[in-house]
């Protein structure tokens, strides 16, 4: 294990947090394995590591919710246990999961005090509740989330500055955040960032969790790493350590930053996908694209943009109310998902485990879940048929585990996702419409993930790309479509244009 000193690394001030040699099983996996985790008062300290490297039950073991079978952990130097996430709040440790706890429909004040209500013989202080809201908010740079204001009202970024607020209304030391970015914008991201500084400039520490590389060099002051749950790395300075050093550490091999080459799109051929006008009422209106076999077409803009519902209506599922959808030149009926599949179109959606996934199902099932009338023999389906052709994909795809009965919820983002796109290429779809397609993967498999959207794009696939991630879409795609409140802003080759100019596009919210 790397180990660095802390008291070179940063400060020499007492740790707020020690954990060590923590342990947990689960019935036949241990999922900690010795772990350590140190962080000092006022850092924030990144926490690192694969999908199923051990993060998640690390923190949920540091929320409570979980209770280690070995260990020690030493809070502001002294051995605690913490037993429920009730005692871990009263140790000053407030967890924000990237599920956000808030209740849409209670008020700003009403949530940042659910569970600690301010009252007197019974009856509930309002008026203080509100001060104390309206104060919070004012520390975290946002009077404008006044305390009556209703959270289901609120962007996702303005709900995490409620369930912040929570944590130190709580007088919380210690923040654990997971994967708080991934559902932001990069300006709500830069607005994140401003309230992190603000609260550990009050002495609050932060463990943040994340599988975005850059966003550790913005925030972080030191790193660990886990891998098979073990700790590998540990107290490594950001500013000491390189992308390829953390990335070969969480790995355990060495990955290239690599999207792949230039598109093989097959030029001359006549277009597989044409949009043209398409509009749905009070989202977006009049985008118009075609997709060659081959080719890869990115939509880039903010949350909110009209990005997602674009595909949604390709595919049928919101019934376009202008412009026309064809496939290979034939027109499709609007607002139809039999048709579009009929037509060769599949979605992987950006809610995967919601939208697009049955968690409790076996691998198998999932991949072919689109098409079980080809595995049908007399009204039952044929399951010896259907793993048979699952057990292709998973090795095309090199799914890991490679086992077609493993139950969909144990795979790792990553893995899920090329369950998504496993399901479509066992259809025989060759238009793909891929939604956030590396939202909540981990370096490794966002490399094999790229690799594999050029191969389907090689073999023939026309792939339409939905992603927040500008440097994603601009080395993925042929061709960039920059969407701004609902509008085509720009539209042409994804070289003729950088992420400053679409951010610049977004913002101006006009046609380049």
């Amino acid at each position: 294990m790397v180990t660095v000193d802390p008291t070179s690394a940063a400060s020499s001030a007492q740790p707020l947090l020690r954990m060590v040699g923590i342990v947990k099983h689960f019935p036949g996996a241990k999922a900690l394995d010795g772990v350590d985790l140190e962080v000092l008062p006022g850092e924030v300290h990144c926490l690192l590591g694969q999908n199923g490297a051990g993060k998640s039950t690390l923190i949920k073991t540091l929320a409570g919710a979980h209770r280690p079978d070995s260990g020690e952990i030493v809070v502001e130097g002294r051995p605690v246990e913490i037993t429920s996430p009730t005692s871990a709040l009263d140790l000053g440790i407030a967890t924000m999961y990237q599920e956000l706890d808030v209740v849409d429909g209670l008020s700003v004040a009403e949530n940042i005090f659910l569970g600690h209500e301010l009252s007197s013989g019974g009856v509930l202080k309002r008026r203080e509740a509100h001060a104390r809201a309206r104060d919070l908010m004012g520390r975290l740079g946002h009077p404008e989330l006044t305390p009556s204001r209703e959270v289901g009202q609120l962007s996702a970024a303005g709900k995490q500055i409620v369930s912040l607020a929570r944590a130190l209304s709580r007088r919380a030391k210690l923040v654990v955040m997971d994967e708080p970015s991934a559902v932001l914008d990069p300006e709500e991201v830069d607005n994140l960032f401003r309230v992190v500084e603000a609260i550990r400039s009050e002495g609050v520490a932060v463990v943040y969790i994340s599988h975005r590389l850059e966003e550790i060099r913005r925030i972080g002051d030191r790193i660990t790493v886990l891998k098979d749950g073990r700790t590998v790395a540990t107290n490594l300075p950001v500013d000491q350590v390189s992308t390829a050093e953390v990335i070969s550490l969480m790995t355990g091999r060495e990955i290239a930053s690599d999207f792949g080459g230039a598109s093989t799109g097959q030029r001359g051929s006549e277009p597989l996908l044409e949009v043209e006008g398409l509009s749905l009422a009070g989202v977006f209106e009049d985008v118009s694209f075609s997709v060659r076999p081959g080719e890869i077409v990115g939509l880039a803009g903010l949350v909110g943009a009209g990005r997602s519902e674009v595909l949604e209506t390709i595919y049928g599922a919101r019934r376009a109310s202008a412009g026309t959808v064809r496939v290979r030149g034939r027109e499709l009926p609007r607002g139809s998902v039999p048709a579009a599949v009929a037509a060769g179109i599949g979605l992987a959606p950006e809610e995967r485990k919601a939208q697009g996934l049955l968690l409790d199902e076996p691998v198998f099932r999932n991949i072919t879940l689109s098409t079980f009338a080809r595995f049908a023999r007399g009204g039952l389906l044929d399951e010896r048929a259907e793993r048979r052709a699952a057990v292709e994909q998973i090795e095309a795809m090199q799914l890991s585990p490679a086992d077609p009965g493993r139950v969909t919820r144990t795979l790792s983002g990553g893995n899920q996702q090329k369950v998504m796109l496993a399901r479509w290429l066992v259809h025989g779809c060759s238009v793909l419409l891929l939604d956030e397609p590396t939202r909540g993967v981990d370096v490794g498999a966002r490399a094999e993930i790229y690799r594999l959207i050029r191969r389907l794009a090689s073999d023939g696939s026309a792939v339409v790309l939905v992603s927040s991630d500008l440097e994603e879409v601009l080395q993925l795609s042929d061709e960039v479509l920059v969407l701004a409140d609902g509008q085509v802003v720009h539209q042409g080759p994804a070289t003729d244009i950088d992420e400053h100019r679409i951010l610049d596009l977004v913002m101006e919210g006009t046609r380049a």
